[in-house]
């Protein structure tokens, strides 16, 4: 066993454990990725500042501003972003309630898809149906070069290389059909590997690195959580799991709630099966590492005894569901409604279940040692 492992699996002693990593795990969503800059921005406040980021799609992009900036700018960073992808319509709903606000966002939604985003896609003049089957221009309705540029001015590449803050990012190979992980701590990373996480068709092109070519990582899975949870030698991690798709709603009353729920189940990614699956697993492992300390030492050798060893691990890990909810006046655009006013709605929901899940007794008196694996979704209990 590597000495690297060995650490993983036993605490020196008279040794205070060390600090968990702190790992944020940003899932795929469009617009609802506002969400994840306002849960950043509470967890900044609070002085949870990741160690690790991996995200897909606009997770990947989120992640990259976070990843590629300095503590002090990021919020700086993210407000130009998400402020610049929403200049288009500033005004705020004209007419009040639920059904007026549905309008509202459907409308914006429709701007966007006509229209494209400034700093992030336009049009494609001619349209795709134009080019000749091959043709590269012949594979989005949208080109995403202007993605390519805010990327360059707003990330420091430099920085996700070589920085503290490691940087990974899920996407699809096109012609295998495998999902593909883009990890700073393994190869230099540039523009091209996040715009490779977010390149969903037919909407956007597919993005070429190294002579293959990727689409957005949410084809496949929508959240990187699993590929945090595979990380070994694990580490003791307080992990913040953002979902910008709830698996849990309601039943659908019309075709335009049956768009919605589909897209809600297709793209919510099984979070909590992973999660339970993984405690499940977790607690054999920490129960091998116990039975596996208390064995005579002739058993050391033994073969069985040495493959336990290498799968056993006491490492405690706390999952922390943060889930943006479904609203009544969301319609199943939610995901390009990029108006100004739902933007900042979207933030302002991620900074406040930060920290209604901080204050709670849940997450204060939580023991991981004693645990082992934690899960905690906190924001809509009335504990404090």
């Amino acid at each position: 066993m590597s000495a690297t492992r060995e650490r993983n699996h036993r605490r020196p002693t008279g040794a205070a454990w060390p600090p968990p990593q702190t790992v944020l795990v940003l899932q795929g969503g469009g617009a609802l990725g506002a969400y994840q800059a306002g849960v950043y921005e509470a967890l900044d406040a609070a002085g949870c500042r990741p160690d690790w980021v991996a995200g897909i799609s606009i997770g990947a992009i989120n992640a990259a501003l976070i990843a590629g900036n300095p503590p002090a700018s990021r919020l700086d960073r993210l407000h130009a972003f998400w402020d610049g992808v929403s200049a288009t319509l500033r005004a705020p709903p004209a007419v009040p309630g639920d059904a007026g606000r549905a309008w509202f966002n459907d409308a914006s939604s429709a701007l966007a898809a006509a229209g494209g985003l400034p700093g992030f896609f336009t049009p494609r003049l001619p349209p795709a149906l134009c080019y000749p089957p091959g043709a590269p221009q012949a594979l989005s309705v949208y080109d995403t070069a202007p993605l390519r540029r805010t990327l360059e001015q707003l990330v420091d590449f430099d920085r996700i290389n070589h920085g503290p803050t490691r940087l990974s990012v899920g996407a699809v190979n096109l012609r295998s059909g495998n999902f593909a992980y883009f990890d700073s701590r393994q190869r230099e990373l540039g523009p091209e590997h996040v715009m490779a996480s977010g390149a969903l068709p037919p909407g956007f092109p597919p993005i070429e690195i190294d002579g293959e070519y990727y689409w957005d990582g949410g084809i496949v899975s929508n959240t990187p959580l699993q590929y945090v949870l595979d990380e070994l030698p694990r580490p003791d991690m307080n992990i913040f799991q953002v979902d910008l798709f709830s698996a849990r709603g309601q039943l659908p009353r019309d075709l335009a709630e049956v768009y919605e729920r589909e897209k809600d189940i297709r793209f919510s990614s099984r979070t909590r099966l992973n999660t339970d699956v993984f405690r499940q697993g977790q607690a054999l492992r920490r129960a091998a590492h116990r039975l596996l300390a208390r064995l005579p030492p002739e058993f050391a050798d033994d073969p069985d005894v040495q493959y336990l060893r290498e799968a056993s691990c006491n490492a405690a890990v706390t999952i922390v569901h943060l889930i943006h909810r479904h609203k009544l006046y969301h319609t199943h655009g939610k995901d390009y409604d990029f108006s100004r006013w739902t933007i900042e709605e979207h933030w302002r929901n991620g900074v406040q279940d930060v920290r209604r899940t901080l204050r709670h007794r849940a997450w204060r008196e939580r023991d991981p040692q004693r645990d082992g694996v934690t899960v905690l979704d906190l924001t809509h209990d009335t504990d404090d």
